[in-house]
C-alpha cells in the first residue's frame, strides 16, 4: 500500500492509478525513491475533492477550475491503438489542461519513441500544423531532441486537442519538470543534461507556438514556490518538499 501524504483521498488516487497502463503500482515504480508518479498523484490529490482551491498553473490562463483528475486518457479520433494518458487533466469552464509531469526521466539513458503510421492522417486541422511539421521533422531525423521526449508531447497534445475540441474548450499542454541536484543514491545529477533540457523545452515551444494547443513549461520549483504563497497550500507544499526534496 503506498504511503501517501496527509489529508488526501486515497481511494480515488488509488483508483486512477490502477486504471492506467503504466502499472505503476502492480509493478512496485510507485514507491521508489525517484517515482515520477509518485510526486505527481501527492501533488495534485490534494485538489481531486477540492479542485476550486487549484491555484491558477504559472503562465495558463484557464479562469477557475471545475475539475482535476490524475491519468487521464486524450484519446485520438479513432477508435483502436493506444491513446495518450495524462498524468492530470484539469478543467475550466473555458480551457482543458493536460498535464505531463517529469522528475528524474530527462536525465536518464534516452528511450527510442516515435510514430506509427496511423498519426499521418489530415484529422488534426491547419491549427496543429506546426505541431505537424515538427512531428513529421522528428520522423525525417531532421529535428535534434536528445533529452526532451519531443515524440510524446507531440501525441499529447494530439490527444488533447481532439478531447478539448469535442468539448469546444480551449486547449493546454503543461509540461512540468523537475531539476534535482541528485539522484536518490546521492550522486549529483549531470548539469549539462539538465542544460540541455531546458533548452531543448524552449525550442520545442517555438516551434509550436501558435498552434491550438498552448505549450507551456513551468518547473516544478516554480509551481512550489506559486503554491507556497495560498496560505491554505503551505503545509501541503512543506510535506512535498519533505518528501520528495529538491525539486529545482
Amino acid at each position: 500500500m503506498p504511503n501517501f501524504l496527509p489529508d488526501l483521498p486515497e481511494a480515488r488516487i488509488l483508483e486512477a492509478l490502477s486504471r492506467a497502463p503504466g502499472n505503476e503500482l502492480r509493478s512496485g515504480k510507485f514507491d521508489s525513491a525517484e517515482s515520477s508518479a509518485a510526486l505527481v498523484a501527492n501533488a495534485f490529490g490534494w485538489f481531486l475533492e477540492r479542485p476550486g482551491t487549484l491555484p491558477p498553473l504559472p503562465g495558463v490562463p484557464a479562469g477557475a477550475v471545475e475539475t482535476v483528475d490524475l491519468e487521464v486518457e486524450m484519446r485520438f479520433p479513432w477508435s483502436g491503438g493506444r491513446h495518450p494518458w495524462l498524468d492530470v487533466g484539469i478543467v475550466t469552464h473555458t480551457t482543458l489542461v493536460g498535464v505531463e509531469s517529469k522528475r528524474y526521466e530527462p536525465f536518464r539513458p534516452a528511450k527510442q519513441t516515435g510514430f506509427s503510421d496511423v498519426y499521418d492522417r489530415p484529422v488534426w486541422g491547419t491549427n496543429m500544423a506546426r505541431y505537424t511539421s515538427l512531428a513529421q521533422a522528428l520522423i525525417a531525423g531532421t529535428a535534434d531532441y536528445r533529452v526532451l521526449d519531443a515524440v510524446q508531447l507531440v501525441k499529447h497534445a494530439y490527444g488533447i486537442r481532439t478531447r478539448a475540441q469535442k468539448r469546444a474548450l480551449g486547449a493546454v499542454l503543461v509540461y512540468l519538470y523537475a531539476e534535482p541536484a541528485q539522484w536518490a543514491s546521492g550522486k549529483p545529477v549531470d548539469r549539462a543534461r539538465q542544460a540541455q533540457h531546458r533548452d531543448e523545452i524552449a525550442r520545442f515551444g517555438a516551434a509550436v507556438a501558435g498552434d491550438d494547443v498552448v505549450f507551456v513549461p513551468i518547473s516544478w520549483g516554480d509551481l512550489l514556490w506559486h503554491w507556497d504563497r495560498v496560505p491554505a497550500l503551505r503545509a501541503h507544499v512543506a510535506a512535498l518538499r519533505a518528501r520528495f526534496g529538491d525539486l529545482g
